[in-house]
């Protein structure tokens, strides 16, 4: 448990590290400093820098992605409020959410640059795609949803709203804050599931 503890404070620190000032600027001295730990101990986890950032970046999806996956699973009370919850979870709303959104633009920018991290990329989109389309599977499952005629592509449609809108929210774009992304996106995918946009407004958890 306390092996398990050091490594987590040691993505965190990171993660945190990587936030604040982008990737190329952390250094393992600075991680070790910012998780209490030693560079040792560092280097014990991470054998070089690029792994811990590398790891650091997973963490960050990996953490989001059970936080998403466990209120998918129970929180919200039907599939809408399901999805209404996904969308919010996909949005750089302040806070946690906002970290990891630069966390992963990071990841983007180095696999833009990088082949051998575009695998960790896409693993990770993967991942994105299988959740949200699940989330998309239990409305129609239940019958909130109507089917839509091509459930794959309306999930890459839907991911690739929420990408681009909340990195211009991300970016404090005056025309397109939180609020305006989040209605942009149910505009778009409510009528194909045979919803009201205004009962996707809402994050029930």
């Amino acid at each position: 448990m306390a092996e398990r503890d050091a490594r987590e404070r040691i993505l965190e620190a990171a993660c945190d590290l990587i936030a604040a000032d982008g990737i190329d600027d952390v250094r393992i001295a600075r991680v070790a400093m910012k998780a209490r730990a030693s560079t040792a101990l560092v280097h014990h986890y991470f054998s070089t820098r690029e792994e811990l950032l590398e790891q650091a970046l997973l963490h960050s999806f990996e953490q989001a992605a059970d936080e998403r996956f466990a209120a998918a699973d129970g929180e919200a009370t039907n599939a809408t409020a399901a999805l209404a919850d996904a969308i919010e979870d996909c949005l750089p709303v302040p806070g946690r959410l906002e970290r990891d959104w630069v966390l992963w633009v990071e990841l983007w920018l180095r696999a833009a640059r990088e082949p051998d991290l575009r695998p960790l990329a896409a693993s990770l989109y993967a991942r994105y795609h299988e959740w949200l389309e699940d989330v998309l599977k239990r409305g129609i499952e239940t019958g909130e949803f109507t089917p839509p005629a091509d459930l794959p592509a309306l999930t890459d449609r839907t991911m690739g709203l929420l990408d681009g809108l909340g990195l211009r929210a991300l970016l404090h774009d005056p025309t397109m804050d939180i609020d305006a992304a989040r209605a942009q996106v149910a505009d778009f995918v409510a009528p194909q599931l045979g919803l009201d946009p205004s009962a996707l407004l809402a994050k029930t958890s």
